[in-house]
């Protein structure tokens, strides 16, 4: 049986699986797909407290999955593109629903984050 650079091993499946498992991080990655976001960004999308969503981006960080850019005072947050395991968990991502609902939501409420 032949190996590619894309297989992973029993662990770090089972461990990205484990990031990906949790529906408040899942939904983070999916508005993520197609958007960078801040913390405050999520804090009034999922309605919990600032030290829940940074736990969540922590992980998500550690992972490898989400890499974090400052702007001025703001750190966004995004796909991590150099993850070697990208084309997987975009797959992932493009089975999952839109989440586009909660970025039009937060404008809506003049609540998106624009360092412009």
């Amino acid at each position: 049986m032949q190996t590619t650079h894309h297989q992973l091993s029993i662990d770090h499946m089972s461990h990205l699986l484990k990031l990906i498992s949790d529906p408040t991080r899942l939904t983070m990655l999916k508005v993520m797909q197609s958007n960078e976001c801040c913390v405050c960004e999520f804090v009034e999308m999922f309605e919990i407290s600032q030290p829940a969503i940074s736990q969540h981006l922590k992980k998500l960080k550690d992972g490898g999955l989400v890499h974090e850019k400052r702007n001025g005072h703001w750190i966004f947050y995004s796909l991590n593109p150099a993850y070697p395991h990208s084309e997987m968990l975009e797959t992932v991502l493009d089975a999952v629903t839109s989440q586009d609902g909660r970025i039009e939501e937060l404008t809506k409420k003049g609540l998106r984050v624009s360092c412009n």
